[in-house]
């Protein structure tokens, strides 16, 4: 049955690191002729959208996410005619094209921050957040960086000190500036206007912050240790998740609403309260953004108990918004080795299955990370091959992000499993994704790719896996047990084993017909299910 929702609910949006998805030049970075490239091999995973990272001129300290020209492509992957070229085959293969946008800060070298820190009284002189220092030469409040140290840094040419909340040479922009506003809708402007369909904006909960600049309170650590990091060694009330971000999203949306059916997708921190922000930042009647997701979700515990907790969660912020499901990114560990209780096990593709089995089935738009479709496992990156400033900065104790950025495996027996011709790509490839590369398992019929493909299929075709209400019926740990069902009376029940042990348990939903899925053998027998560790049943009314 034809879906008659709009086109992003229930959508599965395919992300790509760009840097790390093919390599067409032989310079060791991935780039848009190699995306454009690979175009028929995502549109043959039976996605929705593709979320592409940002390919803007950059100092690429951050990779990407330090911006110094938000109209420009980078030369280091390509040119505009290029991503015009990703833009016409993707629409031709009936994939909408999302990019990234990082309103919430710029590189030190845009000419907006150039300018900005000359002198005070410059034109650009208000676009950043600026403070004077105490009254004894330190920062103006206690605020901190992600990445470590203080959340400022002073500029002695305007004798002031300015915010970044990751990187110094990150600075914010100020938000509340109208010129600030109009310079970003402009660049947005440009970009829908070349055919894109939707951004994703980063950092939302970084995008205001307490005009007052007071400190924030401590938070004291329940079990007396000190944290790796000092940003967890407060309470981030005045720093960032201001309530005024919310009118501010609705000028978002407002400005998008210009453009027919484009989609904004906003991503939410892992701090407390992330689920009551989704539902703040999304609901609103349609006047918010159309959906976010938490990095709470990917950072929170894996059980069916736990994940029950999420799911009732998630529901109760979708009373007026829209959740977007991610279990993977480029932010945090793949969830083949996060999740997986026994990492490089005899468990190892039925966990990843199980995962990617589970994700499709929950309520909402899901985004799907490059690379989870194989099953790929987060990668222990040497301190000599690392270029993640964060896990630079903390290790040996944390290593960052670049073990979920390695590059895709499309061959398993090219060098660099075919990503790039270069003698030396800009991280590793282990052996390990070379033997879950594409061209293996495209060949194998039980493999994670062949599962994501099948899934896909049953979820673009039956309405209640893309709009259906949810429902857990009861059942006990390790099992989770999700229903969906449409309104036109569609419906699909999904039982998931989160355990390393085979189970039996009794039919949720004896009244529909058992769906076989490519990879997956759990099967009814004598008036139960029958669950293999880490397993999943499957039954339908299609």
């Amino acid at each position: 049955m034809q879906s008659t929702v709009e086109w992003w609910r229930g959508a599965v949006i395919y992300q790509i690191y760009l840097r790390s998805f093919a390599d067409s030049d032989g310079d060791g970075v991935g780039d848009l002729r190699g995306l454009e490239s690979k175009l028929d091999y995502v549109a043959s995973l039976g996605v929705d959208a593709i979320w592409i990272s940002p390919f803007f001129t950059s100092p690429m300290l951050d990779f990407g996410y330090d911006v110094a020209d938000y109209n420009a492509v980078d030369p280091l992957f390509g040119t505009m005619e290029d991503f015009d070229r990703v833009v016409a085959r993707a629409h031709a293969l009936g994939l909408k094209v999302i990019l990234d946008q990082v309103w919430s800060h710029t590189s030190d070298q845009h000419p907006w921050f150039q300018a900005s820190r000359r002198r005070r009284g410059s034109g650009e002189a208000d676009w950043y957040v600026w403070a004077d220092a105490r009254p004894d030469g330190s920062p103006p409040n206690n605020w901190l960086s992600v990445f470590g140290g203080s959340g400022w840094a002073w500029e002695p040419r305007r004798r002031q000190y300015y915010l970044h909340h990751f990187l110094a040479s990150q600075p914010k922009l100020n938000l509340r500036h109208p010129q600030v506003v109009e310079a970003l809708f402009e660049s947005a402007n440009f970009w829908l206007r070349r055919g894109v369909d939707g951004f994703r904006f980063d950092a939302v909960d970084f995008m205001l912050n307490d005009p007052a600049l007071r400190d924030n309170p401590p938070a004291i650590q329940p079990d007396g240790q000190v944290p790796l990091r000092p940003f967890r060694m407060q309470h981030h009330h005045y720093d960032m998740m201001h309530p005024e971000t919310t009118p501010w999203v609705s000028r978002i949306r407002s400005f998008m609403d210009g453009y027919k059916d484009r989609l904004t997708i906003g991503e939410i921190s892992s701090e407390p309260g992330s689920f009551n922000r989704i539902e703040a930042l999304t609901g609103g009647g349609g006047q918010r953004l159309n959906m976010a997701y938490t990095l709470g979700v990917m950072k929170g515990e894996f059980s069916a108990s736990a994940m029950k907790r999420t799911l009732e969660n998630a529901l109760e912020a979708e009373r007026q918004g829209w959740f977007c499901w991610s279990f993977s990114n480029h932010d945090v560990a793949r969830v083949a080795s996060r999740w997986n209780p026994e990492p490089g096990g005899d468990h190892d593709d039925a966990f990843a299955k199980l995962s990617l089995a589970l994700l499709f089935f929950l309520r909402g738009s899901v985004c799907l990370y490059q690379g989870e479709e194989l099953g790929l496992s987060d990668v222990d990156i040497e301190l000599a091959d690392m270029r993640d400033p964060y896990g630079i900065t903390y290790y040996p104790e944390f290593r960052g992000r670049d073990g979920s950025r390695t590059p895709m495996p499309w061959r398993h027996d090219m060098p660099n499993g075919c990503f790039t011709t270069a003698a030396r790509p800009w991280l590793p490839i282990p052996d390990a994704h070379k033997a879950r590369a594409v061209d293996v398992q495209e060949s194998n019929a039980t493999s994670c790719l062949a599962a994501v493909r099948a899934l896909l299929v049953w979820r673009r075709t039956n309405e209640a896996l893309r709009s259906g209400a949810l429902t857990m019926p009861t059942v006990d740990d390790p099992v989770l047990a999700v229903c969906r069902r449409s309104a036109d009376g569609t419906a699909a029940t999904g039982v998931f084993n989160l355990g390393a042990e085979s189970i039996r348990i009794a039919t949720p939903s004896p009244e529909l017909r058992e769906i076989e899925i490519t990879g997956f053998d759990a099967r009814r027998c004598d008036g139960g299910i029958e669950l293999p560790p880490f397993g999943a049943y499957f039954a339908g009314t299609n």
